[in-house]
């Protein structure tokens, strides 16, 4: 069981280290789609390439799992908010203030334009493809159905549906094993998670059908593979020793250095468990780096780093305004938090994980 776990993780580990990459480098590493961009030419196709391009894809096609795809951001949000995240971007997204008037039009018109290469939906019946006692799909409904998940679902639950960045793995899901004509799936993806973070999303009842259609396809064919299953499991990481991982936390690990157990770490088991709480234990996500650059006139100006490439540095101040500059003109001094995590990699051993992820557990 350990051995397994530790296969599991060494994959989990390897996305992390990918979700951390920089712009520049995700984009670099992008292979070209097969999908077809609408209008290249046209301006607000021009201002994605100027302003999108490089985290997004070429053809809004996403950069996973560090960057989601745009194709069909439509149907999460409204132009009014589109525009309020272009213009103040969020997370590891700088804000584009500049991008105004006919540029914010045509840009919007594109980000909304349909991705012409999807697979239509057919009005023929056919078997459901995940065995259920549902009625009967109709043929190429699953196909669709894969489609719209690669474009509005893989960025968190993977392409497959068996799992990714945030979201679980809807092949191991009760409420997909429950579900009976799409319905249950279908209220979900309607009504979103807002506690889980999940945003509702606007589609047709056909499109729904055929999202419900694939994540079958996806239960029927994960339980087709040998082992039954491929994720980990909260049990898989209930096997360590409470006491030794809490004299681990104190004393080898140098955790107490800076975290608390009553402090920061108060309810973490809370807010995460199984192979989330790992992820966080080991390389955790969503903690900001921050950097002190220092201008040609002596002045040094401190904030979080919001991006970083070979050309360019840029930060958050306390005021959250963005700023950058080429990092040929300034000085610059990263302060990397989870660069002491990375350092146990090569010190843990696989009593040191499961003991300190019991311990963990009990902080709720």
């Amino acid at each position: 069981m350990k051995r397994f776990q530790n296969a599991a993780l060494l994959a989990a580990i390897a996305g992390l280290f990918t979700f951390q990459a920089t712009p520049g480098n995700a984009a670099s590493d992008s292979q070209t789609s097969q999908q077809a961009a609408p209008t290249p030419a046209s301006p607000g196709a021009e201002a994605y390439a100027s302003h999108c391009a490089i985290c997004h894809g070429d053809r809004r096609e996403g950069i996973l799992p560090a960057f989601p795809p745009l194709l069909g951001i439509g149907r999460q949000l409204t132009d009014a908010q589109i525009t309020e995240l272009i213009h103040t971007g969020k997370g590891r997204m700088p804000g584009f203030p500049k991008v105004q008037g006919e540029e914010l039009t045509e840009l919007l018109r594109f980000l909304s334009s349909p991705d012409m290469s999807a697979p239509q939906t057919s009005g023929a019946q056919a078997t459901n493809a995940g065995g259920n006692t549902s009625p009967a799909h109709p043929a190429g409904l699953s196909e669709a159905g894969g489609a719209l998940f690669r474009q509005n679902c893989a960025f968190c639950h993977g392409r497959d549906a068996m799992g990714g960045e945030t979201g679980p793995d809807l092949t191991q899901s009760r409420l997909v094993r429950t579900d009976r004509g799409g319905d249950r799936i279908s209220e979900v993806i309607r009504d979103g998670r807002p506690e889980k973070k999940m945003p509702a999303f606007n589609f047709s009842s056909q499109e729904l059908l055929s999202l419900a259609a694939f994540i079958h396809a996806q239960e029927a064919a994960a339980v087709s593979k040998k082992g039954g299953r491929r994720g980990v499991e909260v049990a898989d990481l209930q096997t360590g020793n409470v006491e030794k991982g809490k004299e681990y936390f104190d004393g080898a690990g140098g955790c107490v250095q800076c975290h608390s157990a009553t402090g920061d770490l108060a309810g973490i088991a809370s807010r995460f468990e199984g192979l989330q709480l790992e992820e966080q234990m080991l390389y955790p996500r969503d903690v900001k780096n921050q950097v002190t650059v220092t201008l040609p006139s002596g002045e040094k100006l401190t904030g979080t780093l919001e991006y970083q490439d070979e050309f360019t540095i840029g930060m958050r101040d306390d005021d959250k305004t963005y700023h950058s500059w080429p990092v040929g003109k300034v000085k610059f001094k990263v302060d990397s938090p989870v660069d002491a995590h990375v350092e146990l990699f090569s010190k843990y051993t696989d009593d040191d994980i499961h003991n300190l992820m019991a311990y963990l557990q009990t902080l709720r």
